[in-house]
């Protein structure tokens, strides 16, 4: 069964240290607390830490705004999120401090819990086939989409998504329109071999 989402229409939830807000899209597993997978958009108004998930690998992506510098206390992690689109993947053992690059951000993220699940984020243009997923998400950044797995295409627009939480051999996806400005972020999540 294939999940719609437009994140536009997802409940917000204020951060408790106030610099932001959170959109959570969907989460997996027995455990609430202790989450296989989670989706979730937030938005950054001001410099603020990260909180630290232990036993979790996460992934970044800035959807718009100035972005933001994201450095760990240890040294280990200085990386400057503000080109869009473009994935950052960092352990989310870590408590990093995000200080904002040019005003508020908006950024997608995805957190796997290591030694069940891996994640793999890429952002496409064109024509792109995602194959052999335990759960598989697709987010519209840009431009109109359509996407196939079963059944007739489905269109999506922008900060439109699906989500198929069992598993999946083969989703396609394709721009409605031809480019220049057509932008499809996929997510693959699969069994971590070390599980």
């Amino acid at each position: 069964m294939i999940e719609r989402f437009d994140l536009r229409e997802l409940p917000a939830q204020p951060w408790k240290n106030g610099a932001g807000l959170t959109r959570e899209i969907a989460r997996g597993g027995a455990d609430p607390v202790e989450f296989d997978w989670r989706l979730s958009v937030a938005e950054v108004d001001r410099d603020a830490p990260f909180s630290a998930f232990p036993g979790v690998d996460r992934c970044i992506v800035l959807l718009h705004g100035g972005g933001m510098r994201l450095a760990s206390t240890d040294g280990s992690v200085d990386h400057r999120l503000v080109e869009p689109l473009a994935p950052f993947h960092f352990s989310g053992d870590l408590t990093l401090a995000a200080t904002l690059a040019g005003g508020a951000s908006a950024d997608f993220n995805v957190m796997t819990r290591r030694g069940r699940l891996r994640a793999d984020v890429s952002c496409h243009h064109g024509d792109t086939v995602l194959r052999d997923a335990a759960v598989a998400f697709v987010l519209c950044a840009e431009g109109e989409w359509l996407v196939e797995s079963e059944g007739e295409p489905q269109r999506l627009e922008p900060m439109q998504c699906l989500l198929w939480r069992a598993p999946v051999e083969r989703i396609k996806a394709w721009p409605a329109f031809a480019p220049p400005v057509s932008s499809l972020l996929v997510v693959r999540m699969c069994h971590d071999p070390a599980s």
